[in-house]
């Protein structure tokens, strides 16, 4: 059924992530105008970030453009536009290309890295949010390898990686380091002695993968450790003084490198305009079991900017996720209709897919439905989970064919610096 879009309700959403994308999926030609805000035009499969960071995939693997998206969706339109202003007292979003009237408000930025407010940290650590991200460091990386050749005694600095935060992103990333070091070093650099790559990772918990099972967290540690990561837990980062490259720990210790990446913790992304009393735990939205923010009957957070303490199973919130994000996408545009039809609406509740992490080849650690699995058959599974997920045919066939180039010749193609990345000073 067509309808006049001007007659319709209309709802803006901000971010095109896993939230934004499934809400908008599920709205596909119902009667409703459906206006996407994003500061890129493309989504962005952030699971996959740190193979771009190493080499393995090119950018154009995990990104695919909104517009291919939306583009047979007649009530949806995209505006590529960074949002810096909400005015709730005229239902109004403001960006920097104009204004946009709603009748409804979808919040789906998603999040950010934390620092914890040390802004030495912020300025001189690499990060891994966002595919420039994923570049910068992979230009670093490689650039690091390049200065190590002229290096005259000082590659121990050059050569020493540090990952700080033990979770999904800093175990992956420290695996794919340790097989550079591996497989990449003796090939393409062999004037230098592979030995002095040294790979750190640094969590400040007891264990790696605090949010697994002690099996889990067990196993991925000494994957890490047989790839020859080292492991530093109860460990955290006390400084950075990055002119001397000296990285001071909680445990007494000094780490001297010019590349430290932090992947030690996430924050919501919040936009200026709402009541700083509705900011909760992780800078995050306070919303109801609708996803509907607190002191507001229009506007809904969906996704990692949502916190939600109405789930019993979850008082802190729920894990800032994919799998939440894309169930909370779906209910919102069921709830959505609901709403507009004088229905009432569904409160969310976590289904829990489980959770998985490689660490290397043949190296990764899968949890599904109270099913436990290490090694082999977790990696096999980790792969296949992560092509499904992938949004678009094209970007499942080049990940695939990258993945089989580097499992065959046990190289990581894309070695190319095309953006030189320049460090703050």
């Amino acid at each position: 059924m067509k309808y006049q879009q001007s007659q319709l309700p209309h709802l803006v959403i901000i971010g095109g992530g896993f939230a934004g994308v499934e809400l908008i999926k599920k709205l596909n030609g119902k009667a409703i105008k459906v206006t996407v805000l994003d500061k890129n035009n493309y989504f962005n499969f952030q699971p996959l970030m740190y193979q771009v960071a190493s080499g393995g995939l090119g950018p154009d693997a995990i990104a695919y453009p909104l517009r291919k998206i939306i583009g047979s969706m007649p009530n949806v339109a995209f505006r590529m536009a960074e949002v810096t202003n909400l005015n709730m007292e005229v239902n109004q979003v403001e960006t920097n290309i104009g204004t946009f009237q709603f009748d409804y408000l979808c919040i789906a930025t998603g999040a950010q890295t934390n620092f914890f407010g040390n802004a030495t940290l912020e300025k001189y650590c690499m990060q891994l949010k966002s595919i420039p991200d994923a570049l910068d460091l992979r230009s670093d990386i490689l650039q690091e390898f390049e200065k190590a050749l002229h290096a005259n005694g000082s590659e121990e600095r050059i050569l020493n990686f540090v990952i700080v935060g033990g979770g999904p992103t800093g175990v992956e990333t420290a695996g794919a380091l340790a097989e550079i070091k591996k497989n990449v070093l003796p090939s393409d650099y062999s004037e230098l002695d592979a030995s002095k790559m040294q790979v750190y990772l640094i969590e400040a918990a007891p264990r790696v993968l605090a949010s697994m099972s002690e099996i889990s967290s067990h196993k991925a540690k000494q994957f890490l450790e047989e790839l020859g990561v080292n492991v530093l837990l109860n460990t955290s980062v006390k400084e950075y003084k990055f002119t001397s490259g000296e990285l001071l720990l909680s445990n007494g210790d000094v780490l001297k490198t010019d590349t430290v990446i932090w992947s030690a913790g996430v924050k919501g992304k919040t936009i200026p305009g709402l009541p700083e009393t509705i900011i909760a735990r992780g800078n995050r939205y306070q919303v109801d079991a609708f996803n509907r923010i607190v002191g507001f009957e229009n506007v809904f957070a969906i996704g990692d900017i949502a916190y939600m303490t109405s789930d019993k199973a979850y008082p802190n919130g729920h894990p800032m996720v994919g799998t939440v994000a894309q169930q909370q996408g779906k209910l919102m545009a069921r709830n959505i209709i609901n709403l507009m039809q004088g229905k009432p609406m569904k409160p969310y509740t976590y289904f829990n897919l489980g959770s998985m992490a490689t660490v290397g080849r043949h190296k990764a650690v899968l949890e599904v439905f109270g099913i436990k699995l290490q090694g082999y058959l977790a990696w096999l599974g980790w792969m296949f989970l992560h092509l499904m997920l992938l949004v678009g045919f094209r970007s499942r066939i080049i990940v695939f064919t990258n993945w089989m180039w580097n499992y065959f010749t046990y190289q990581r193609a894309i070695r190319i610096i095309t953006r030189p990345f320049i460090p703050k000073s």
